[in-house]
């Protein structure tokens, strides 16, 4: 597809480099030419230096053949502007980053059926809601739901002593009741999607797909069940910190957030009554453990400076933290920070790049289904899609077992009505399911893509 991406900061920057790895023809907008440069050095796409509220800019960039513009510059209201001209001058769908708190989902809902824009995006929200999961559950990595946020697939990692331990997966259902699968576990730096004689092995970092009530007594068999944080402390007031203390208080959590700027306190002060705002440098070790550092269930790092993120967080799990969650948007410092025990690192502009993905290949023809979620996991070496099956799908009503897959490929979940299907060789897909695929190293526009 040809798609426009105006603003190439940190988000566009990643958006750019994703929709390129998906094999689509990418014209990068932005007014600093110093960042287009830096973008062609790494990427093969188009640019054009320019605003992207200028008819004639649009015009260069061809917005006329545009299937898709995405504009994720640092102004709400300029991504919103560049978005209308968009679909004025002809593109046919658009996505604009819209931030602010005040825009609350009254008022983008009207936004957006005024100015016509296909999707809303705000990578603080998205970053926030992540969080929030896996506080909930403090013992995954990751969690990501589907639809009706009642089938989930969820990351925990194999520790020393786990019933999970040396364990083949054929001799699963035999030793729980639980009803779950494992459909990826990573190794070292390799990712596979196990058979039945595949054999777990601890340390490996695995993805569980089913039902939220199956998932948590599964927890509660493995010793992973840990008492739900309640007392929370972010670092740093920025808007993610906004989003998930609004979440956690409307939960029942008491939350802390420590902020060295002194308007952006009174201003939390004002937006979080219920929270417990401190200025202060969450650098200073003395800081931290003077609010409490030492008794809270949760800490989450959400400072502007990966790096700083990354060393709070350590100093956070020394001190024995249950719970350690660090922002970090540098795919290089995000590897780091797992490798030195971090085990939850969020990035906001992966988030939003993988919500791009997904909207760009449900827009793509598709035979009998389209995407609609697709979460890169197991740190981005594999994805998980839901499809949504219509009734010219071909393999419609057939067993699975009598179906050809191709590798690395399996069927994670199926959800029909309101009922979740951990699927054996005898299930079929019927018209109307969602169908959970994970798979790695191959990019699924279509559920047909999945067989031979």
């Amino acid at each position: 597809m040809n798609i426009i991406v105006v603003g190439c900061g940190k988000i566009g920057s990643k958006i750019v480099e994703s929709l390129v790895e998906e094999g689509h023809d990418v014209v990068a907008v932005d007014n600093n030419s110093a960042v287009l440069d830096s973008i062609t050095n790494i990427y093969d796409v188009m640019t054009v230096c320019g605003s992207g509220t200028d008819c004639e800019t649009l015009q260069e960039a061809g917005v006329s053949e545009a299937e898709l513009v995405i504009s994720v510059t640092a102004s709400d209201e300029f991504n919103m502007l560049c978005c209308y001209l968009s679909r004025k001058m002809g593109a046919k769908h658009t996505i604009a980053r819209i931030r602010k708190p005040e825009y609350n989902l009254e008022s983008l809902s009207f936004l957006k059926q005024q100015l016509n824009l296909s999707v809303v995006i705000n990578p603080e929200m998205y970053a926030a809601r992540e969080m929030y999961n896996i506080v909930r559950m403090p013992s995954a990595v990751k969690i990501e739901s589907f639809s009706g946020r009642n089938f989930e697939i969820i990351e925990i990692v194999i520790n020393e002593g786990s019933p999970l331990d040396e364990l083949k997966l054929m001799d699963i259902r035999s030793r729980f009741k639980e009803k779950f699968l494992v459909s990826v576990v990573k190794r070292g730096d390799d990712v596979f999607i196990p058979d039945g004689n595949f054999v777990l092995r601890r340390g490996d970092k695995i993805g569980l797909t089913g039902e939220s009530g199956e998932i948590l007594k599964l927890m509660r068999v493995l010793g992973l069940e840990r008492k739900q944080a309640r007392n929370i402390m972010l670092l740093g007031g920025s808007r993610i910190a906004y989003y998930l203390a609004v979440k956690l208080l409307a939960s029942g959590h008491r939350v802390k957030i420590i902020e060295r700027d002194p308007v952006r306190c009174d201003e939390l002060s004002d937006l979080l009554p219920k929270a417990v705002i401190i200025r202060g440098d969450g650098a200073q070790q003395e800081v931290l453990e003077e609010e409490g550092l030492n008794t809270t269930d949760s800490f989450v790092a959400l400072t502007g400076m990966d790096e700083e993120n990354i060393l709070i967080s350590i100093f956070a799990s020394g001190k024995h933290v249950p719970k350690v969650i660090a922002k970090v948007n540098r795919v290089e410092l995000a590897e780091m920070a797992n490798n030195l025990g971090i085990d939850t690192v969020i990035s906001p502009k992966q988030i939003v790049a993988d919500r791009i993905v997904q909207y760009a290949r449900a827009l793509e023809n598709s035979l009998g289904s389209n995407v609609e979620t697709l979460y890169k996991i197991m740190d981005e070496k594999a994805e998980v899609l839901e499809f949504n099956v219509r009734a010219d799908f071909k393999a419609v009503n057939i067993p699975l077992k009598d179906l050809k897959f191709k590798d690395n490929i399996l069927i994670g979940g199926i959800i029909r009505n309101r009922s979740s299907i951990l699927p054996t060789g005898n299930d079929v897909i019927l018209a109307g399911d969602k169908v959970i695929v994970v798979s790695e190293s191959r990019r699924l526009n279509d559920l047909s893509d999945i067989l031979r």
